[in-house]
């Protein structure tokens, strides 16, 4: 499984991506997969992949929360979890979104 975490640089959200989605890859058991994070410098970049804002959480170059709202402005993206709104899915969103995969 390809993880791929798309962020800017103004939205520091994509580190706390990356961490949760690690522990989530560890409930699963999954220790092969390997997140890999893209940095989005220019509306071009984020116009290129299917971008809905930062942090992107793509698998297999598929949204893991997919949404109507591809965009190519580099913004933040808002999350609706349990708690309300966040700037990243909790760990058990990204897990119940990998096994739905």
């Amino acid at each position: 499984m390809k993880i791929e975490v798309l962020h800017i640089d103004e939205c520091p959200n994509w580190e706390h991506a990356g961490d949760r989605i690690r522990e989530a890859l560890a409930q699963l058991g999954d220790t092969a997969s390997v997140v890999e994070n893209r940095l989005l410098r220019t509306s071009e970049d984020a116009a290129a992949v299917p971008f809905s804002g930062s942090p992107t959480i793509l698998v297999d170059g598929e949204d893991l929360f997919p949404t109507s709202r591809r965009t190519s402005d580099l913004a933040c993206r808002i999350y609706a979890t349990p708690d309300g709104l966040a700037g990243v899915p909790t760990v058990e969103q990204i897990v119940e979104a990998i096994r739905v995969r």
